[in-house]
C-alpha cells in the first residue's frame, strides 16, 4: 500500500472533521491498516491539533501498539483501533470522532445500551443498508481510563453485534470503520448527520 497516499487521505479526513466540529483541538484519532503480515497501522500521534495535521503527525505501530516509526507517542486509544482490526477482518480504516450531538446522545441512551436510529434516508449511506426502513443500533459503552478493560468491552460488543457500523464511548466519542478510508469517512459523515438529526428532533419535541 502506498503510505504517502494513505497519509494524505488521512490528513484530509482529519482536517475536514476538524472543520465540521467533530475533531476539535487535539481530540479524536484516525488510522489505516497498511500491512497485515506483519501488522502495521498508521495512526495519528497523540496531542496533534487535527486542523493542522500532516504526514509527520502519524506513527506506524505494530500489532502490539508499539511505535516502529514516526515522531511522538501513540495514543492510549491505539489498542481500541487494534481491537477493531482484529475482530473485523476486511476493515482497513478506523476513525474516532468527538461531536457534540453524539456525546449528548451517548449520555441519554446509556441505560438503553445503544443509540437507536430509524426511518432516515441517510441510513442508506451505511455499508450494507439499502432502505430507510432500517434500525441502526450504535452500542454505548461506559467510558474508562483503563484501556485494557475498555478494549475488552469493545471486543465483547463487536463479538455480540455483527452488523453494527459504530460504537460510542459515553460522553467521549464515536468509533466507526470501513473497508477503505473513503468508506470509514462516509460512515463518520452519515452517523454524525444522524446524531444531529436525532438531537434536533428531540429538542423540537420537548419545546412543542
Amino acid at each position: 500500500m502506498d503510505r504517502s497516499r494513505v497519509l494524505n487521505a488521512l490528513c484530509r479526513c482529519a482536517k475536514g472533521f476538524y472543520g465540521r466540529g467533530w475533531m476539535l483541538g487535539t481530540s479524536g484519532n484516525i488510522s489505516a491498516l497498511v500491512s497485515e503480515d506483519p501488522v502495521r497501522v498508521l495512526i495519528s500521534a497523540s496531542g496533534n491539533p487535527k486542523g493542522e495535521m500532516n504526514s509527520d503527525s502519524f506513527l506506524e505501530v505494530n500489532g502490539d501498539g508499539n511505535a516502529v516509526s514516526g515522531i511522538g507517542r501513540a495514543s492510549a486509544e491505539t489498542c481500541l483501533h487494534l481491537t477493531i482490526y482484529w475482530l473485523r477482518p476486511g476493515v482497513v480504516s478506523v476513525m474516532h470522532t468527538h461531536s457534540v450531538w453524539g456525546t449528548v446522545l451517548s449520555d441519554l441512551f446509556l441505560e438503553k445500551g445503544s443509540i437507536e436510529i430509524e426511518g432516515y434516508e441517510m441510513l442508506k449511506g451505511l455499508s450494507g443498508v439499502d432502505t430507510h426502513e432500517h434500525i441502526e443500533r450504535i452500542p454505548v459503552i461506559e467510558n474508562s481510563q483503563d484501556y485494557t478493560s475498555l478494549s475488552k468491552a469493545v471486543e465483547n460488543v463487536l463479538e455480540q453485534n455483527r452488523d453494527i457500523h459504530g460504537i460510542y464511548l459515553r460522553r467521549h466519542g464515536l468509533y466507526t470503520w470501513g473497508t477503505d478510508i473513503a468508506e470509514a469517512q462516509r460512515h463518520v459523515e452519515i452517523l454524525e448527520f444522524l446524531f444531529e438529526a436525532v438531537v434536533r428532533r428531540l429538542q423540537l419535541e420537548q419545546s412543542a
